[in-house]
């Protein structure tokens, strides 16, 4: 184990490229979520297609693959992304696909009757998501965005394969430096398991701050 400890710092750039990657994949990811969530409630129907075509391609196709496409086949049309761009542009469109789906979820389970409540204000359809339906959706969204997160954080360790100098590919080369395979591999088991330790508590914060808004507003209802 002393041999590993000797790579500290190797492991400490490995964390925080990981925790990197993971932070701006799961932005992308969210931004895509509400997006192609919104566009599967979409009235136009060229909108919902689109939407859909979308889903099914990076829901029904490896994430592994469609990194492999963006970073050695977009060079190929001209097309050239930095190792760090094709893993979040990757990571964050193949979870985004699943989020959107929590997106939509979430919205159908708004009661009908706030829908009803909101077009008889008159509001139009962006204050309708805007004020009423998206902050009653969110908090059903949080449990399921927390998971994902986590799926994300282990889903950045097939960036290693080319070449982005996460914890993984750090484990590796210790491994080649100094033929060792449980020590570095065990520190990293640690390492991820930390890291999911702290997201998870992020999320569950999250979730009572919202839960206590919420909370809050029903007792003045009532």
């Amino acid at each position: 184990m002393d041999a590993v400890l000797e790579y500290a710092p190797l492991l400490w750039r490995g964390t925080v490229t990981t925790v990197e990657l993971t932070l701006a994949s799961a932005a992308l990811a969210l931004v895509i979520s509400f997006v192609v969530g919104l566009a599967r409630l979409s009235p136009y129907r060229a909108v919902r297609w689109l939407a859909i075509v979308y889903l099914e391609f990076f829901r029904g196709t490896s994430a592994l693959v469609q990194l492999f496409f963006m970073y050695f086949v977009l060079p190929l049309w001209g097309i050239f992304l930095p190792p760090i761009l094709a893993g979040i542009i990757a990571c964050g469109c193949n979870l985004g696909s699943y989020g959107s789906e929590v997106v939509r979820g979430a919205l159908q389970s708004v009661a009908k009757q706030q829908h009803e409540a909101a077009i008889a204000l008159n509001y139009t359809t962006y204050q309708r998501y805007r004020y009423v339906l998206i902050p009653q959706a969110i908090p059903m969204m949080l449990p399921s965005f927390g998971n994902l997160l986590i799926e994300l954080l282990k889903l950045t360790a097939v960036t290693s394969l080319i070449t982005i100098n996460d914890l993984t590919y750090m484990s590796q080369i210790i491994r080649a430096q100094t033929a060792l395979t449980l020590e570095p591999f065990l520190a990293i088991l640690v390492i991820y398991f930390l890291i999911s330790t702290v997201l998870i508590g992020g999320m569950k914060w999250i979730e009572r701050r919202t839960s206590k808004g919420r909370n809050t507003i029903v007792r003045q209802g009532a």
